[in-house]
């Protein structure tokens, strides 16, 4: 699935430069993960193909 940041962050609930900055490399909350994750269509623990850490 493709989504601009744009629909990213709205799917999410999070600001555009949030997600910008997320994809940049800097760091977040978990809440905030946890919303990107399930933005995708996700599971939590399927996390490892979201975020690296």
């Amino acid at each position: 699935m493709l989504l601009s940041k744009a629909e990213l962050a709205r799917k999410a609930g999070l600001s555009p430069l949030t997600v910008d900055r997320i994809e940049r490399g800097f760091p977040c909350r978990v809440d905030t993960k946890r919303k990107i994750i399930q933005a995708l269509g996700y599971r939590l623990s399927d996390r490892g193909k979201v975020f690296a850490d």
